[in-house]
């Protein structure tokens, strides 16, 4: 699979602000050696089949690691990551290995991990790796024992430090507890392993599903969920707490969307509930459920660009301040259900959001003519 020139970021993307620049999925599902390199907004392209929605799973799964999940939690179905035509070794194993590399103070950080999936669910190895030296590495010695042997980079009277570590997490995250950082050589273990999982952490998955966006939802913490279904909920509490970015949101919708829009809100209703609307400036408020499945989802993703973590269902690291922190997300089938005239303007949307720094987009699209040529986009084309 080609692999396209890393990407130059911006200028508004600060160097200290950690994020994902590569993904590689060595032996992933139907993927063997890929290598896709992201920018600020990147998009996924090839034909159904080729691994867009196999490639975003495995992105999200790191993420979920590097918060700190368990293995079975991140891969419920590690069977189905397992490469269809690996074959088993002697003792029945079969496995997958993944990794990425994050950018920040550091420089470029590597994560790669190897994962046992059969006849047992286990991390059987893993390495962080800064400037050619290694920082962490595991291996599984003791197939009998629920642990693998660790080797942190010490540079001290001993270059390293080894220890058992629970084989079912990452290590990556562990290092923290585990390290004490009284040698230049810990220090650099500690910054990198800290790049690594601020640059993982978070991380939105959103797929909008319009038939739920269409009803009344009670209203709740105003977090938007990765279906989007709490869409008016969420309309509740954004409209009143940011008048200039609502303002930026409505003309996004309006140019979006079929016939005038002066306002785009939610309004209560019996029960506990509310439910969305757009204002049409003549006394007319249109429900969410007489639009269409296309805007629907317009109007989810558009949402969605102008917000932020603290309005949606994730969980960054509440050590680093938000500053420090980029907001990535993962949006499969971005342009499922738009016309031409809304997947380009989201993608304007996108495009000027991305740029200022504090969010990156992975999009998924099956055709991507028509984002090929777009300042600060990012096309990678996968071939079944």
């Amino acid at each position: 699979m080609p692999v396209p020139p890393a990407p130059t970021a911006p200028a508004a993307l600060l160097p200290d602000r950690p994020r994902v620049t590569e993904l590689r999925l060595s032996a992933f599902a139907g993927h063997r050696r890929a290598v896709l390199r992201f920018g600020p907004l990147t998009v996924l392209a090839g034909p159904s089949g080729c691994g867009k929605t196999t490639a975003l799973r495995a992105y999200e799964a790191l993420a979920r690691l590097g918060g700190g999940a368990r293995l079975d939690a991140a891969f419920p179905d590690p069977a189905a990551c397992v490469p269809e035509r690996a074959r088993p070794d002697a003792q029945h194993r079969r496995g997958f290995r993944i990794g990425c590399t994050a950018d920040g103070t550091e420089g470029p950080v590597h994560l790669d991990v190897a994962v046992q999936a059969e006849p047992e669910l286990r991390i059987v190895g893993e390495r962080l790796t800064a400037d050619g030296v290694v920082l962490l590495q595991t291996a599984l010695r003791d197939p009998g024992r629920r642990a693998v042997q660790a080797a942190w980079h010490t540079a001290g009277s001993a270059p390293v430090t080894r220890a058992p570590l629970p084989d079912d997490r990452l290590g990556t995250p562990l290092l923290p507890l585990r390290v004490a950082g009284k040698t230049d050589g810990q220090r650099r273990v500690l910054a990198a392993a800290e790049q690594m999982v601020v640059a993982l952490r978070s991380v939105f998955s959103c797929d909008p599903r319009p038939g739920r966006m269409r009803e009344p939802v009670p209203s709740g913490s105003g977090r938007l969920l990765g279906g989007c279904d709490n869409l008016a909920d969420v309309l509740w509490r954004t409209r009143t707490e940011c008048g200039r970015r609502h303002a930026q949101f409505v003309a996004a919708v309006r140019a979006g969307c079929a016939g005038s829009v002066a306002d785009v809100l939610a309004e209560p209703a019996a029960g506990g509930v509310v439910r969305g609307l757009l204002d049409r400036g003549d006394g007319v408020r249109t429900g969410l459920a007489r639009l269409g499945y296309g805007e629907l989802r317009y109007l989810a993703l558009a949402l969605l660009l102008f917000t932020g973590p603290g309005v949606l269902e994730v969980d960054p690291a509440g050590e680093v301040p938000a500053a420090l922190q980029t907001l990535t997300v993962l949006a499969d089938g971005f342009d499922r259900g738009l016309d031409a005239r809304q997947r380009e303007e989201l993608l304007r949307v996108a495009a000027r959001m991305c740029d200022r720094g504090h969010i990156r987009l992975v999009a998924a699209v099956a055709d991507a003519s028509w984002a090929a040529g777009t300042d600060g986009v990012t096309v990678v084309h996968l071939d079944p």
